[in-house]
Protein backbone atom coordinates (compact mmCIF):
# COMPACT_ATOMS: atom_id res chain seq x y z
CA UNK A 1 0.00 0.00 0.00
CA UNK A 2 2.77 2.43 0.91
CA UNK A 3 6.58 1.79 0.39
CA UNK A 4 7.94 4.62 2.53
CA UNK A 5 6.50 5.16 6.04
CA UNK A 6 7.51 7.88 8.41
CA UNK A 7 6.18 6.31 12.19
CA UNK A 8 6.30 9.25 15.03
CA UNK A 9 7.32 7.36 18.15
CA UNK A 10 8.22 8.56 21.75
CA UNK A 11 7.49 5.38 24.10
CA UNK A 12 3.63 5.90 24.91
CA UNK A 13 0.74 3.54 24.19
CA UNK A 14 -0.61 5.82 21.49
CA UNK A 15 2.77 5.63 19.77
CA UNK A 16 2.71 1.43 20.03
CA UNK A 17 -1.21 1.44 18.51
CA UNK A 18 0.22 3.73 16.28
CA UNK A 19 3.17 1.52 15.27
CA UNK A 20 0.68 -1.92 14.95
CA UNK A 21 -1.21 0.31 12.40
CA UNK A 22 2.25 1.20 10.37
CA UNK A 23 2.91 -2.62 10.04
CA UNK A 24 -0.47 -3.19 8.57
CA UNK A 25 0.43 -0.35 6.19
CA UNK A 26 3.12 -2.24 4.60
CA UNK A 27 1.96 -5.74 5.18
CA UNK A 28 2.46 -7.17 1.85
CA UNK A 29 5.02 -5.10 0.44
CA UNK A 30 8.08 -6.53 -1.21
CA UNK A 31 10.53 -5.11 1.38
CA UNK A 32 8.94 -3.58 4.09
CA UNK A 33 10.64 -0.41 5.87
CA UNK A 34 9.27 1.98 8.53
CA UNK A 35 11.52 4.76 9.43
CA UNK A 36 11.27 5.54 13.46
CA UNK A 37 11.26 9.52 14.27
CA UNK A 38 12.07 10.30 18.44
CA UNK A 39 11.85 14.00 18.71
CA UNK A 40 13.32 14.55 22.44
CA UNK A 41 12.40 18.45 23.37
CA UNK A 42 14.21 21.01 25.42
CA UNK A 43 12.83 20.70 28.66
CA UNK A 44 12.60 16.46 28.22
CA UNK A 45 16.47 16.89 27.54
CA UNK A 46 17.17 19.30 30.59
CA UNK A 47 15.05 16.93 32.78
CA UNK A 48 17.68 13.91 31.68
CA UNK A 49 20.88 15.35 32.08
CA UNK A 50 19.73 16.39 35.50
CA UNK A 51 18.48 13.15 36.49
CA UNK A 52 21.03 10.47 34.53
CA UNK A 53 24.02 13.01 33.72
CA UNK A 54 25.82 10.49 31.90
CA UNK A 55 24.79 10.80 27.42
CA UNK A 56 25.34 7.16 27.12
CA UNK A 57 22.89 6.26 30.17
CA UNK A 58 20.55 8.72 28.63
CA UNK A 59 20.95 7.38 24.89
CA UNK A 60 20.08 4.33 26.08
CA UNK A 61 16.90 5.30 28.29
CA UNK A 62 15.49 6.66 25.59
CA UNK A 63 16.13 3.54 23.18
CA UNK A 64 14.56 1.92 25.40
CA UNK A 65 11.10 3.70 25.62
CA UNK A 66 11.18 2.75 21.73
CA UNK A 67 11.96 -1.24 22.09
CA UNK A 68 8.73 -2.35 22.22
CA UNK A 69 7.76 -1.17 19.07
CA UNK A 70 11.36 -2.97 17.55
CA UNK A 71 10.54 -6.09 19.09
CA UNK A 72 7.18 -5.83 16.93
CA UNK A 73 9.14 -4.53 13.79
CA UNK A 74 11.85 -7.44 14.60
CA UNK A 75 9.57 -10.03 14.67
CA UNK A 76 7.14 -9.49 11.41
CA UNK A 77 10.60 -9.04 9.56
CA UNK A 78 9.82 -5.46 9.00
CA UNK A 79 13.64 -3.36 8.67
CA UNK A 80 13.21 -0.19 10.60
CA UNK A 81 15.55 2.82 10.87
CA UNK A 82 15.19 5.19 14.16
CA UNK A 83 15.94 8.72 13.89
CA UNK A 84 16.75 10.52 17.39
CA UNK A 85 16.21 14.40 16.85
CA UNK A 86 16.04 17.15 18.75
CA UNK A 87 13.51 20.11 18.79
CA UNK A 88 9.88 20.79 19.58
CA UNK A 89 8.25 17.50 18.20
CA UNK A 90 5.35 19.22 15.75
CA UNK A 91 8.37 21.12 13.55
CA UNK A 92 10.98 18.43 13.97
CA UNK A 93 8.57 15.57 12.84
CA UNK A 94 6.93 17.98 9.49
CA UNK A 95 10.43 19.12 8.55
CA UNK A 96 12.14 15.26 8.52
CA UNK A 97 8.68 13.94 6.62
CA UNK A 98 8.99 16.84 4.27
CA UNK A 99 12.64 16.60 3.45
CA UNK A 100 12.26 12.60 2.98
CA UNK A 101 9.22 13.04 0.93
CA UNK A 102 7.52 10.13 2.73
CA UNK A 103 4.25 8.00 1.42
CA UNK A 104 2.73 8.49 4.92
CA UNK A 105 3.23 9.83 8.26
CA UNK A 106 1.72 7.29 11.39
CA UNK A 107 1.61 8.91 14.52
CA UNK A 108 0.05 9.26 17.92
CA UNK A 109 -3.11 11.16 18.59
CA UNK A 110 -1.57 11.57 22.53
CA UNK A 111 1.75 11.36 23.16
CA UNK A 112 3.79 11.31 26.30
CA UNK A 113 3.71 15.30 27.04
CA UNK A 114 0.06 15.84 27.95
CA UNK A 115 0.95 19.08 29.19
CA UNK A 116 2.21 20.16 26.37
CA UNK A 117 -0.76 18.94 24.20
CA UNK A 118 -3.52 20.90 26.57
CA UNK A 119 -1.00 24.45 26.72
CA UNK A 120 0.54 24.38 22.56
CA UNK A 121 -2.15 22.19 21.04
CA UNK A 122 -1.14 18.04 19.81
CA UNK A 123 1.69 17.11 17.99
CA UNK A 124 -0.56 15.04 15.64
CA UNK A 125 -2.63 18.45 14.58
CA UNK A 126 0.40 20.50 14.47
CA UNK A 127 1.94 17.48 11.80
CA UNK A 128 -1.62 17.02 10.18
CA UNK A 129 -1.75 20.89 9.29
CA UNK A 130 1.87 21.11 8.03
CA UNK A 131 2.82 17.44 6.21
CA UNK A 132 2.76 17.24 2.78
CA UNK A 133 1.52 13.74 2.64
CA UNK A 134 -1.00 11.74 3.91
CA UNK A 135 -1.13 11.26 7.75
CA UNK A 136 -2.83 8.67 9.69
CA UNK A 137 -3.76 9.62 13.39
CA UNK A 138 -4.05 6.70 15.62
CA UNK A 139 -6.27 6.99 18.89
Amino acid sequence: MYNKILLAADGSDHSLRSAKHAMALVRGEENPHIDIIYVVDGDKSKTDVLHYGNTDVIQSKRKEKLSPIEEMLEEKEISYEIHLKHGEPGPAIVKFANDSQYDCVVLGSRGLNQVQTMVLGSVSHKVAKRVECPVMIIK
